[in-house]
């Protein structure tokens, strides 16, 4: 499946049959080798109050705590495997997430961002950066550009995704063009991956931090590298985040079977 070209291989693992390590997760993932993908959930039953539970891995095979993308495809493999009334919840690394599949768009309400850091300076090979950092499931910075397509996504990227002042567990990257009030473009560099189509806990993010600085309104609009455009909507009272909820496609790709 793929949600706004962010895309991942998805295995029912109700039954706890599958087991994976990461260099099978890793092969799975490649794009020559494997299906290819960013990363690889399992779908589970829950243990605590959720509809269902998930397990996800990065690209490289490495755990990650939330996708906002994933969660979206998630939710409507889910309706599609399972059936159901359109709302569902599932349970991660970072609590309980919260889904709604309509005809063209799922939105999942994200747990409540925290850890916000404003305009803090670090220094890097191209010289001090000013970034801002949030945290919406996973860690994420934040540079503000004049041109998102110029940014030095790469390079850059991977040096501040392992910045000592993000450790010891790093953090994504996320270079944000602002390009109408209310209206963003963002590129990110995801921990584990590498610079991806798209990342939903990336534009939330850079959503949540774009209106903060701009005195925007709590509703924004992202487009991704890919070129789809997604919805953050969010409540917050003064530095305190709540009810994020981010809407965009979830397509599916093909179904198979694959040796490991």
């Amino acid at each position: 499946m793929n949600g706004a070209w962010n895309d991942f291989v998805l295995i029912d693992n109700r039954d706890g049959a599958v087991t994976l390590s990461r260099e099978q997760i890793a092969k799975l993932c490649h794009r020559q080798r494997g299906v290819g993908a960013d990363g690889l959930i399992l779908l589970k039953n829950a243990e605590g109050e959720g509809d269902w539970a998930w397990d996800f891995y990065n690209a490289d095979g490495s755990d990650a705590e939330m996708c906002g993308n994933g969660a979206r495809c998630f939710a409507s493999y889910i309706q599609h495997t399972l059936g159901g009334d359109g709302t569902l919840s599932f349970e991660t690394a970072c609590g309980l997430i919260r889904a709604e599949i309509g005809d063209t768009t799922v939105t999942v309400n994200l747990t409540n961002p925290h850890s916000l850091a404003l305009n803090e300076t670090i220094s890097t090979t191209d010289g001090e950066k000013t970034v801002h950092s949030l945290n919406t499931g996973v860690p994420h910075a934040v540079l503000m550009v004049d041109d998102a397509d110029a940014a030095m996504v790469a390079s850059l990227g991977e040096e501040i995704r392992h910045h000592d002042h993000f450790a010891p567990a790093g953090t994504n990257v996320n270079f944000v063009q602002n390009l109408a009030p209310g209206k963003i473009r963002v590129r990110t560099y995801e921990r584990g991956v590498g610079e991806t189509l798209a990342c939903g806990t990336g534009v939330c993010a850079s959503a949540i931090l774009a209106a903060q600085l701009n005195d925007w309104p709590a509703n924004v609009q992202v487009t991704v590298l890919g070129g789809d455009t997604l919805q953050v909507a969010f409540e917050n009272d003064g530095d305190n985040f709540s009810n994020v909820q981010l809407t965009g496609p979830a397509q599916f790709v093909f179904e198979g079977t694959m040796a490991v």
